[in-house]
């Protein structure tokens, strides 16, 4: 839940105030492969380097994303899905290079970690405003930057920007932490699990036939 006020220091300009946020993941590189069949087998023909993506990036708005941000604006702070994402250098042999983010976007849209949520965020009377972001399940640990804009005629006026700790609790961050950081331990665990459920339900099948 992202929620807050608006303080004016001047009397309010002509043009409805709008409200733009954003949530973003943390960013990594990351390889995209265009597959071909070659010879009956699926191989890569092709790969780009995308040098930073976000591990989760939703927008939210007042309205329509196109109404509250200008195509300028967006190029000046990338607010929206594709400029969030950075990628450069790719191989000259690769002619259609764009193509390869927009597969990435569009995998991750059907995933969840991209999110574009139209008129998602409520404001009331030009002052007070919230939205809700719904976080994956498999998400990537570590600072989400949130960033909250205010726009008028499509242009920004003032903006905000700030960190929010993402982590794992309970026993899903015991399970996470094992995980990565004691794999072998991690795997003893799950096995031995499985051999002890194994056992149980052979056990309790035998007590129902004996019955």
């Amino acid at each position: 839940l992202i929620f807050g006020a608006v303080r004016r220091e001047s009397p309010i300009p002509d043009g409805a105030l709008q409200v733009v946020i954003s949530v973003e993941g943390p960013k990594a590189p990351l390889t995209v492969s265009r597959k071909a069949r070659r010879y009956g087998l699926w191989v890569n023909v092709d790969t780009v380097i995308i040098d930073a993506a976000p591990s989760f990036y939703a927008v939210a708005t007042t309205g329509s994303f196109d109404e509250a941000l200008s195509s300028t604006e967006d190029l000046r702070f990338k607010v929206s899905v594709p400029r969030a994402i950075r990628s450069v250098g790719a191989p000259a042999t690769v002619r259609d290079a764009q193509t390869f983010t927009e597969a990435l976007i569009r995998l991750r849209i059907d995933a969840g970690l991209y999110q574009l949520r139209e008129g998602a965020v409520d404001l009331e009377q030009d002052t007070l405003f919230r939205t809700r972001i719904a976080l994956p399940a498999n998400l990537t640990e570590g600072i989400y930057v949130t960033r909250i804009f205010l726009t008028r005629n499509g242009q920004v006026v003032d903006h905000l920007e700030t960190g929010i700790d993402v982590r794992k609790e309970g026993l899903e961050r015991f399970l996470f932490a094992l995980a990565h950081q004691q794999p072998l331990i991690y795997a003893c665990l799950s096995l031995t699990i499985a051999i002890l459920a194994g056992w149980l339900a052979s056990a309790v099948f035998r007590y129902i036939r004996a019955g």
